[in-house]
């Protein structure tokens, strides 16, 4: 007989099998060109979908391509840009005091430690995570809405809060695929697992989800 033990091991085993099997290719739909346009990115899709980011960006860094001309600007002068996104005032606050912070205090470039990189205006955990994970490959998971609900859901983890769920997917992920593994779960949640009308119907990893087989 399993023990609980055990049994997380082969739950892991399954979900994880079935996204490398099914899901060989899984990346950000955010589109940038660098980790200043990664970070920026990410910066303006806090509570925000990719798709409006996508929208607005191309514009906002053909006018500041670098941290350094980002950092001489106001935040008034970015307001323009981000207006169409969620909490445009304080975004366009944030992304003038990182990049006046990458530049006084990185040299201009965005470091991959996630300590520093939380040490810049408007990084979080999340943040910092996507960043160090999507530009240097770090072994770290970002926990957002969906990957929360999803790992909450599957029973990847119990944890009441973003950070006990990140500390038990970073236990049980192997370091190699955590980069997309993070992904799997964020993309799953957005398209299959949703938070209101889950497409259970359609969705592989069913005979392994606990909140399926409790339903």
């Amino acid at each position: 007989m399993e023990d609980g033990q055990s049994t997380m091991n082969r739950k892991y085993s399954d979900i994880l099998g079935w996204f490398e099997a099914n899901v060989p290719v899984a990346k950000s739909e955010l589109h940038f060109d660098s980790p200043f346009q990664l970070i920026t990115s990410v910066i303006l899709s806090a509570q925000c979908t990719d798709k409006r980011v996508n929208m607005v960006t191309p514009a906002l860094f053909e006018a500041y391509p670098t941290p350094e001309l980002m950092a001489k600007a106001t935040p008034e002068e970015l307001l323009p840009y981000v207006k169409s996104v969620s909490y445009p005032n304080s975004k366009a606050v944030h992304l003038v005091g990182m990049a006046k912070k990458l530049v006084s205090d990185f040299g201009g470039d965005v470091p991959s430690d996630t300590d520093e990189l939380m040490m810049l205006p408007g990084v979080g955990r999340k943040t910092a995570n996507v960043v160090a994970s999507i530009a240097y490959g770090k072994p770290v998971i970002a926990v957002d809405t969906h990957v929360f609900r999803v790992s909450r859901r599957l029973g990847l983890s119990k944890g009441k809060d973003v950070l006990q769920v990140e500390k038990d997917l970073t236990e049980n992920i192997p370091e190699r695929i955590r980069p997309i593994a993070h992904h799997w779960l964020l993309l799953h949640g957005r398209y299959v697992c949703t938070s209101r009308k889950p497409a259970c119907d359609r969705c592989g990893l069913s005979a392994f989800c606990d909140f399926y087989n409790k339903a």
